[in-house]
């Protein structure tokens, strides 16, 4: 599949998204969703089978898409897009027309790469805020995930407050297009190519 977003950073070279095969990609997402650090995507008693089962839900989803991220060519993380009016956030919170919400997951790795985490994300902002109906970008992640609380608030995020959902207590935190550019600056939100699919 060709990739429908690009963007090169001037440090780890070419990050790129392409849409998620649920059936081609299930073997590979199984070893990153069900690893000891993805604890927090809560798949980890999932089989192969019902990681792609998950996969083709989200593939047929009308607000709900998902992404694989390649770095250098290679697939490295994933990336959920969704509407928070109809997916994860309904009822929630305040919702804002072009609110959209992102979910992120980077794949394990031996040897981490410094820097690495935040160019990904740093892609994946670029990539939403590519469409111009995108005001904001919205994330629910654990309350107990300090790691992600500290790369969202390097990119802009800026937390609302904490929330109840069914499967875990998140900590809600919103970023504009305006807080993602001051807060990576004008270069690293511009240089890109194509716009979400």
């Amino acid at each position: 599949m060709n990739a429908v977003f690009t963007r090169v950073d001037d440090r780890l070279g070419t990050f790129a998204l392409r849409p998620l095969d649920p059936d081609a990609d299930a073997a590979l997402l199984h070893g990153w969703v069900t690893h000891p650090k993805a604890a927090f995507w809560l798949m980890q008693d999932a089989d192969p089978a019902r990681v792609r089962e998950e996969y083709r839900r989200i593939a047929a989803h009308p607000h709900h898409d998902a992404y694989l991220g390649l770095w250098r060519g290679s697939p490295a993380f994933l990336a959920e897009r969704y509407d928070p009016a109809h997916v994860e956030l309904v009822g929630l919170y305040d919702h804002q027309p072009g609110d959209v919400g992102m979910h992120l997951l980077c794949a394990p790795v031996d040897a981490p790469v410094h820097g690495f985490t935040r160019a990904v994300i740093g892609t994946v902002m670029a990539w939403l805020f590519a469409d111009p109906a995108t005001a904001r970008v919205v994330v629910e992640p654990d309350v107990r995930n300090t790691a992600v609380h500290a790369l969202n608030a390097a990119v802009g995020f800026e937390v609302v407050g904490p929330i109840t959902k069914p499967e875990k207590d998140a900590l809600l935190s919103v970023c504009t297009r305006a807080q993602f550019q001051a807060a990576v600056g004008p270069a690293t939100a511009a240089r890109v190519e194509g716009a979400p699919a």
